[in-house]
């Protein structure tokens, strides 16, 4: 009578953990082997099965199963002192790594080429040494920290209507894309085929540009929406009856807006106080990322205006009003779940940074 099979007991913290190492495309191919051996096991498969099905040996099965078993995920982990010793020395190390985000003048970041030469080291040994400390001076993002003196009032405002939205009224992110330009390609674009790149020309006419303001409903992702030639107060103010027209009457409607001075027009001012059921709701200056639209307007940019060629402004219009036909057929709501807190101690910290740059070169 053959022995019963024992099954590896794993928590379902580990369970995911494991199953992250094995789908990881950043993982090794060690890190995922063993992950799937433990996993395997836990599904109560032998030593011989798993060892025919994955090209290893019964003894590595059974080591990495042992291991797990009595250390758990740090188990799973090379010994110390195991393998080839370091070729680099650690002073090189450090200068790599401390001198990443001090380029020598006049250039403003090195590759790692150009680090390579300065240390004395490989571009591939440069290359290690970043990506096991994530360091990416190659990449760069984009950011502005709010001045608005009052910017906590107005982040727990907008926050609070997507993460607790008032009963009995909708939730409308509203903004204006200014400036989407008709541009049209002197010749067409070639064709995606196998192993070849999409092209397209370089050079373009331009046929003039159109305005899209656009209400984002947050709670079913519905949006309203017109074309206008310009985006002075007057669009704006024929935008705000428009969506009284399309939206409930019995409705209150929450207006999340930037600061754009069209929105605070006295004529616009005199109209919402003739319509109480619309609150606006101002998010901080230089804080368009809190107004889930620009979500729609970069989805938008990307999958129609930018890749297009358009003869004319009335096809750059229609394209756009098939896309938003398209998508109000098949709504999908961006849900807010980042932690208020989490995105303000994060903010005090680029603050802090900030000044401190500031200290240093005064």
């Amino acid at each position: 009578m053959s022995r019963p099979i024992s099954i590896v007991e794993i928590t379902e913290a580990e369970r995911e953990e494991l199953l992250r190492r094995v789908k990881a495309s950043t993982a090794s191919k060690r890190e995922s082997l063993r992950a799937e051996i433990v996993l395997r096991r836990a599904e109560g498969q032998g030593q011989q099965q798993i060892s025919g099905e994955l090209g290893v040996s019964v003894n590595c099965v059974n080591k990495w199963s042992q291991r797990f078993d009595r250390q758990g995920l740090p188990g799973l982990q090379d010994k110390k002192g195991r393998g080839r010793p370091p070729s680099i020395p650690a002073e090189k190390v450090e200068q790599i790594l401390t001198q990443a985000t001090q380029p020598r003048e006049p250039h403003k970041r090195w590759s790692v080429r150009s680090m390579a030469r300065q240390v004395g080291v490989s571009p591939d040994s440069v290359r290690r040494i970043w990506q096991a400390n994530d360091i990416k001076p190659h990449l760069v993002r984009t950011f502005k920290v709010s001045t608005d003196p009052h910017f906590e009032e107005k982040f727990w405002d907008v926050i609070g209507l997507y993460l607790d939205p008032p009963e009995r009224s909708l939730v409308l992110c509203c903004d204006e894309k200014s400036q989407c330009q008709a541009l049209e390609r002197t010749q067409p674009c070639l064709p995606l085929g196998v192993g070849e790149i999409r092209t397209r020309t370089h050079d373009y006419k331009r046929h003039g540009t159109i305005t899209l303001f656009t209400a984002l409903n947050y709670l079913n992702g519905k949006l309203i929406a017109r074309t206008e030639a310009r985006h002075t107060h007057l669009e704006w103010l024929r935008f705000l009856k428009q969506i009284e027209r399309e939206t409930p009457k019995e409705l209150e409607l929450h207006l999340i807006l930037d600061n754009y001075s069209t929105h605070k027009n006295q004529k616009v001012r005199q109209w919402l106080s003739r319509h109480p059921r619309f609150h606006l709701h101002f998010t901080p200056t230089s804080s368009s990322w809190m107004n889930l639209v620009e979500r729609f307007f970069g989805e938008l940019t990307q999958e129609v205006i930018r890749e297009g060629s358009f003869s004319s402004v009335r096809a750059l219009v229609s394209d756009i009003e098939t896309y938003l036909a398209e998508r109000n057929l098949d709504p999908k709501p961006y849900k807010w779940r980042a932690k208020g807190e989490e995105i303000l101690r994060k903010i005090r910290r680029a603050r802090q940074t900030l000044e401190a740059q500031k200290d240093s070169n005064n």
